[in-house]
């Protein structure tokens, strides 16, 4: 007589269970573990030249690639995002004062030909009473001014948790680097078996995907915020390091930079300084052709080429559900859905989609215990 309980069945539910567990436990992981496996992926090309110049030697060249990681990123961001945190407190702070006694109408609205004593009587009707300003906020936002302050006071006091955060994404970008070639092989192996005829195009679309998001409309929108952001604080604009952070998120997403600029060469133009304003205006006019034209086409690329909508969603679903992480974490999924749309429809028309020629697989030296060697093409290594 057979058992009731077939022994696959057994083990396969024993298996199920236990990888249950393993994601319950290591949910609060997932950001860090995203960030690192972004951040690999991106510097991926540089690192490989680094394993070449380390001899082969993965340990001392992701020891190396960590330190430059840490010095080159973490510390930057660091230091901009405790002044543009000061300078957002100081700017709530002055929010809650005029919220108290309301806000006066700013001498630049009042001086704008045609429209400036329409919308200065419009300013003390709405915003000159007292608590008239959160009522606003409080319209647009669904958050008290007050809560909005307090979350700006919890999220610059809870230091040890992004500390924690930051720890457990460095550990983790230390071993991709180390043994990213390895775990991509066993990744290989298991992906096709589940997808034997589609594996090696999906998975090269992601690091491909990633890096080109990384590195194109990351170094851009990084870039775009720190020369603005000097602009801004040349020309005099209060709190030039809070406008160029916002300038630098901004410039992720299509026409976000000029409107920044833009914005904040119309408030110096209100303020009286013209000529401030005009030479804001061209500055930044002159730097995003020189990006457009020159940059952005090398930088920003991939095997997955995103229309302005998936983009657009990727980076807001991205950031409402993951925070930084997800501004390039949504990318890479909306990628990876366009992939698969665009792979199922040239499935049925019989052709190959576009981004199977970007796909294939570079090779890194690997260290073994007879040398040093190349793996060969299909080892699943991640594209440069």
């Amino acid at each position: 007589m057979s058992p009731v309980l077939q022994a696959p069945f057994v083990v396969r539910a024993l298996l199920l269970l236990i990888l249950a567990a393993g994601i319950y436990f290591l949910s609060g992981f997932i950001v860090p573990v995203l960030a690192a496996l972004v951040i690999g992926f991106a510097s991926w090309p540089l690192y490989r030249r680094g394993v070449a110049a380390c001899g082969g030697n993965t340990a001392i060249a992701a020891t190396v690639a960590l330190l430059v990681v840490i010095g080159a990123l973490i510390l930057p961001l660091t230091i901009a995002l405790h002044y543009a945190l000061q300078e957002a407190g100081n700017f709530i702070a002055w929010l809650l004062e005029a919220n108290r006694v309301g806000a006066p109408v700013p001498g630049w609205i009042s001086s704008l030909p045609v429209v400036g004593e329409r919308l200065a009587e419009l300013w003390r009707e709405h915003l000159g009473e007292p608590h008239a300003l959160g009522h606003w906020v409080q319209l647009l936002s669904g958050e008290h001014l007050g809560n909005i302050y307090r979350a700006l006071l919890t999220a610059t006091g809870d230091l040890f948790r992004i500390a924690l955060t930051v720890l457990f994404m460095l550990i983790t970008l230390f071993f991709v680097y180390k043994d990213g070639a390895r775990i991509a092989a066993q990744l290989d192996t298991v992906g096709e078996r589940i997808l034997p005829m589609r594996w090696q195009r999906f998975s090269r679309v992601v690091p491909a995907t990633v890096s080109a998001t990384v590195t194109g409309m990351g170094l851009i929108a990084v870039g775009e915020g720190v020369v603005l952001g000097v602009a801004y604080w040349i020309v005099g604009v209060p709190s030039p390091v809070l406008l160029g952070v916002a300038t630098g998120f901004m410039a992720l997403i299509p026409g976000g930079a000029p409107l920044s600029f833009t914005l904040v060469s119309l408030y110096l133009v209100g303020s009286g300084e013209l000529m401030a304003g005009l030479g804001l205006f061209a500055w930044g006019s002159i730097e995003l052709f020189i990006v457009d034209k020159t940059l952005r086409p090398r930088l920003v690329g991939g095997p997955v080429k995103l229309p302005f909508l998936p983009t657009f969603f990727g980076l807001v679903g991205g950031v409402q559900t993951m925070g930084l992480v997800g501004l390039f974490v949504g990318p890479v999924l909306m990628a990876l859905l366009v992939a698969m749309w665009r792979e199922w429809l040239h499935g049925m028309e019989g052709t190959q989609p576009e981004y199977a020629a970007h796909t294939e697989p570079l090779a890194l030296p690997v260290t073994t215990e007879g040398g040093t060697r190349t793996p060969p093409a299909d080892s699943g290594i991640p594209p440069g």
